[in-house]
C-alpha cells in the first residue's frame, strides 16, 4: 500500500537529459493525438457490430451512455494530468492515491487495453485492406488475412480456415518503425492523417444523409430477444460497453504528459478537446450508418462504412473513403503503442518492471527497447486472435481504469485538499462518483468470457508483481 507522493512526482516531471522523455507536444498535438486514437476501430467497425449484435438503431445512444461515462472520467483525468504532468496516465494517479498494489493493477490493466486496442485496430485494418484490394481483382490468400479461429466461406461455397491475418501483423510493424523514431515526429505524422480522417467522416455525413432510408430506423429500438444485452435497453447499455473502446484516446493524451509543452494549460484542453470533438461525429455518423443500411447487414462485419457506401450513388467513393481509413488508422496504432510504452516507461522507472523499459535511445529519447517488445507481442495478437474478443477485451479494461481514475479524485480531495490544481474537476464529489456508476453499469453489461479474460489477465499480473515488482520497487528501496 505504499504512495508515492506528489512531491516525487513533480520531482520526476522536471527532470531533464538524456534519460528523460523530450517535451515537446503542444495543446493542438494533443488534441490531434486524442481525436487520431479516437476516430478509430469503433467508428469504422465496432459501430456496425454493436449496431448489429446488441442496439440496432439505437446504437447512436450507446454512443450517447457511453459519451456521459467518459466526460465524468475525462474531467477526473484532466485534473490529474495537470497536477501531475507524468508519464503514465492511470497508473501514476492510482500510485500516488491508492498505493503501490492498485498502481500495479491499473498498470497491467493498461498494458492489456492499449496492446488489445491496437490489434483491433490493425485487424480492421486488414479487413478493409482486403476490401480495397478486391476491387481490383487483387485477391490475398485467405489464410493469411484471417485468425486461426475464423473461417472464409469463398464464392464456389467451400469454407477456409485462416493461418494468421498478416496484413496487421505489417501495419503494427511498420508503425512502431515510426514510433522508435521520435514523438515530435510521431505527432506530425499523426496530425496530417487525423485530417484525412476528420474529412472523411465529415464527407460520409453529408453525402450519406441526403440517401437515409427511414424504414431502417422502424424500429428504432430492436425488442430485446429475451437475452440480455441483444436489443432493447439491455442491448444499448452492452452496445455503450464495447462501442466505449473509441473513447480510450482522451486516456491516452494522458499518457503523455511527461511529453507535453506548459502540461498544466495543455493537458485538460487535449483531454477535453478530442472528447467533445469526437462524441459528436459520433453520434451523427452512426445515425447516417443505421440510416443507410439495415443494421443487420452489419453483422460480422469489420468494415460496415463500405457496406453503407455501396446504399449510395456514390460507389466510386467507396474506394477514396477505404483508402483514407486506411491511412488514418495508421494514427490510432500510432498512439495506442505510444500510450501503451508510456505505461511500461513509468512502471520500468518505478522498479515494478526490469529496466530494459525505461531505457531511452541515445538519439531518438525514445523507450525503444519497450517498442521493440510490444511490436512483438501486438503483432501477433492481431495476427492470431479475432477482432470480437479483443475489442471487448480493451473495453473492460478501460472501464477499470476509468473508475480507478474517479476513485483517485475522491481519495487525493480528501487527504490533500490543499495541493494547488491547475486544472479542478468541477461538483465533487458528485462528478467522480456518477464516473464510477456508470463506467461499472457498463462493464456489468459486458459478457462473462470478457469478465473471465481479464481476470485471468489480472492473476498473471499480481503473480509478476508479488515475485518481482514488490521485492524491486524503488519505494521499498533504502533511501527512496
Amino acid at each position: 500500500m505504499r504512495i508515492k507522493s506528489l512531491d516525487l512526482l513533480r520531482q520526476e516531471a522536471n527532470e531533464s537529459g538524456k534519460s528523460t522523455l523530450k517535451r515537446s507536444l503542444g495543446a493542438f498535438n494533443l488534441v490531434a493525438l486524442g481525436i487520431g486514437v479516437i476516430i478509430g476501430a469503433g467508428l469504422f467497425s465496432l459501430t456496425g457490430i454493436a449496431a448489429a449484435n446488441h442496439a440496432g438503431p439505437a446504437v447512436t445512444l450507446s454512443f450517447v451512455v457511453a459519451a456521459i461515462g467518459c466526460a465524468f472520467s475525462a474531467l477526473c483525468y484532466a485534473e490529474f494530468a495537470a497536477m501531475v504532468p507524468v508519464a503514465g496516465s492511470a497508473y501514476t494517479y492510482a500510485y500516488a492515491t491508492l498505493g503501490e498494489l492498485f498502481a500495479w493493477i491499473i498498470g497491467w490493466d493498461l498494458i492489456l487495453e492499449y496492446s488489445v486496442g491496437a490489434a483491433t485496430v490493425a485487424i480492421s485494418w486488414s479487413q478493409y485492406l482486403t476490401r480495397f484490394l478486391a476491387k481490383y481483382n487483387l485477391h490475398l490468400p485467405p489464410q493469411l488475412v484471417q485468425s486461426p479461429f475464423e473461417s472464409l466461406k469463398l464464392a464456389d461455397g467451400s469454407v477456409v480456415s485462416g493461418y494468421i491475418n498478416l496484413p496487421a501483423v505489417l501495419i503494427v510493424v511498420l508503425v512502431s518503425v515510426i514510433i522508435v523514431r521520435g514523438t515530435q515526429g510521431s505527432a506530425v505524422f499523426n496530425a496530417l492523417v487525423v485530417s484525412l480522417k476528420v474529412l472523411v467522416v465529415l464527407v460520409f455525413i453529408a453525402l450519406g444523409w441526403q440517401y437515409i432510408n427511414p424504414a431502417n430506423y422502424s424500429p428504432y429500438i430492436p425488442a430485446n430477444t429475451g437475452v440480455f444485452g441483444e436489443f432493447g435497453v439491455s442491448g444499448i447499455l452492452r452496445g455503450a460497453g464495447v462501442v466505449f473502446f473509441v473513447f480510450i484516446g482522451f486516456d491516452i493524451v494522458a499518457t503523455m504528459a511527461q511529453e507535453t509543452k506548459n502540461p498544466q494549460r495543455n493537458m485538460p484542453i487535449g483531454i477535453l478537446g478530442s472528447l467533445i470533438v469526437c462524441t459528436i461525429l459520433f453520434v451523427l455518423f452512426g445515425y447516417v450508418m443505421t440510416g443507410l443500411a439495415n443494421y443487420t447487414e452489419f453483422k460480422d462485419s469489420a468494415a460496415p462504412v463500405a457496406i453503407a457506401i455501396e446504399k449510395t450513388p456514390y460507389r466510386w467513393l467507396s474506394q477514396a473513403i477505404i483508402l483514407a481509413i486506411l491511412i488514418g488508422y495508421t494514427s490510432v496504432i500510432l498512439v495506442d503503442l505510444l500510450g501503451q510504452s508510456r505505461v511500461f516507461f513509468s512502471m520500468s522507472r518505478d522498479g515494478l518492471l526490469p529496466r530494459m523499459f525505461s531505457d531511452i535511445h541515445p538519439r531518438f529519447q525514445t523507450p525503444w527497447r519497450s517498442n521493440i517488445l510490444l511490436c512483438i507481442f501486438i503483432s501477433l495478437f492481431a495476427g492470431l486472435v479475432p477482432i470480437r474478443v479483443v475489442g471487448e477485451m480493451t473495453s473492460i479494461g478501460t472501464l477499470l481504469a476509468f473508475i480507478m481514475v474517479c476513485l483517485g479524485v475522491l481519495i487525493l480531495r480528501k487527504r490533500q485538499p490543499d495541493v494547488p490544481r491547475a486544472f479542478r474537476t468541477p461538483w465533487v464529489p458528485l462528478v467522480p462518483v456518477l464516473g464510477i456508476l456508470t463506467c461499472a453499469l457498463m462493464m456489468l453489461s459486458l459478457p462473462l468470457d470478457t469478465w473471465i479474460r481479464l481476470f485471468v489477465w489480472l492473476a498473471i499480473g499480481l503473480v509478476i508483481y508479488f515475485t518481482y515488482g514488490k521485492k524491486r520497487s524503488k519505494l521499498q528501496m533504502p533511501g527512496s
